[in-house]
């Protein structure tokens, strides 16, 4: 008997997190797959898309827990498609925006296996969107920089300092357990005045926000108990958000207790 299997892997950009932030394309292609393959994704809601008897895989990474390497879910990947045929990777936000979709796809057409990617919504934009936050508003910033905060090798980016030189705004993903440093670099740069947002869990129902400027917002986030998962949104657009316009002058306000 002939196999009837057709491998294929789609890498769908599963957003930041608010399940209906999911584009329709990403829907289309979780209800075909054999197989999915999870990041530790905001909403496992998005599951849902995909039939029900579709196998679905958690491969997630938190600090200090990685359910697999990333050498084991490029094979993982490659071998539930050649044994079950449609692959769907599910990765939150972009999958190109620091999710390594770009070397899951290169490891499975090293096989011949044919690829297709959907884009998703970055948290990079979307979060600070939701919030209104303009990344790029008129008058006040003229472009953006996404930085990650932890690189591959578990080092604060040099990008943060170039950028804390800049007059963009800067966002930083991953950053969280480099926020000193991260604060250090711009107050070197006479930035100790400048606004700064702390969005966790951004989009979903328990997001938690701190707003202060850069020589308060470690007690900020001491005070909020704020962690990971969390982007850190710094410059002049985050005081002009009428969202958050309560949050920063309720902390610029009061006092803060180290």
């Amino acid at each position: 008997m002939l196999n009837t299997i057709q491998p294929k892997v789609t890498l769908v950009g599963a957003g930041p997190g608010d399940p209906d932030l999911l584009t329709v394309k990403a829907v289309k292609a979780l209800a075909k797959a054999n197989v999915v393959l999870y990041d530790a994704l905001a909403n496992e809601e998005i599951l849902n898309h995909a039939p029900e008897d579709a196998i679905k895989i958690f491969v997630g990474k938190r600090i200090g827990n990685h359910a697999y390497t990333q050498d084991q879910i490029n094979q993982l990947i490659v071998d539930n498609a050649l044994t079950y045929g449609h692959v769907v990777r599910l990765k939150g936000g972009d999958p190109f925006i620091f999710g390594r979709g770009s070397e899951e796809i290169e490891f499975a057409e090293s096989f011949g296996i044919p690829t297709v990617v959907v884009p998703g919504i970055s948290s990079a934009i979307a979060v600070p969107a939701n919030l209104g936050i303009s990344l790029t508003k008129r008058g006040t910033s003229e472009s953006f920089w996404v930085i990650t905060g932890t690189t591959s090798d578990r080092n604060l980016s040099n990008d943060v300092s170039l950028a804390s030189k800049s007059s963009a705004t800067v966002v930083i993903l991953m950053g969280m357990s480099k926020l000193s440093q991260i604060v250090s670099l711009f107050q070197k740069e006479s930035k100790g005045e400048t606004p700064v947002a702390i969005i966790q869990n951004g989009t979903m129902p328990n997001e938690k926000i701190g707003v202060g400027t850069i020589d308060i917002i470690e007690e900020v986030v001491a005070e909020n108990k704020l962690s990971s998962p969390a982007i850190i949104v710094i410059g002049e657009v985050v005081k002009e958000s009428n969202k958050l316009k309560g949050f920063y002058e309720e902390f610029l306000s009061k006092e803060i207790v180290s």
